[in-house]
């Protein structure tokens, strides 16, 4: 198995560099399982919906499905993304400080992650704590009152 960065995983997907897009999709399809590790596929996403590329929500979810369907690719953990995925297709928009915001993949991830992480360690996750309203409405992620 090799590893790759985040810029070898968005050369592949965007193919704006010829050079380094040969090499990148000459090491994802190539012989050897390729991880994708949790930093390198949200680094994608946050700059695939950045100023440059500004996907959308629905251009994002065919990003990661894209990327399950690769059959050299395999996530650090495949059921949290998996799940985060779900969620963050569900998220439905919020209004909160005058603007319309929903949950982003990130939020999704972070709570899947715990959740994972509680379920192999045998541990009780009571709550995933953020002061963002939109990721409040992933099941999970609450508001601390203190």
């Amino acid at each position: 198995m090799i590893a790759i960065d985040t810029n070898i995983l968005l050369r592949y997907l965007l193919q704006d560099d010829e050079k380094q897009a040969i090499q990148a999709s000459q090491l994802i399809l190539g012989s050897e399982k390729v991880l994708i590790t949790d930093v390198v596929l949200i680094e994608t996403v946050w700059t695939l919906k950045g100023r440059r590329y500004n996907l959308n929500k629905d251009k994002v979810i065919q990003v990661i499905h894209a990327l399950f369907a690769e059959p050299n690719l395999v996530f650090e953990d495949s059921q949290a993304v998996w799940a985060a995925l779900k969620d963050f297709t569900n998220a439905k928009p919020i209004k909160a400080g005058g603007k319309t915001k929903q949950a982003d993949f990130p939020d999704a991830l972070v709570i899947n992650k715990a959740k994972r992480h509680a379920q192999r360690n045998k541990l009780n996750l009571t709550s995933v704590f953020t002061f963002d309203k939109a990721a409040q409405e992933i099941e999970g992620m609450i508001e601390p009152h203190c």
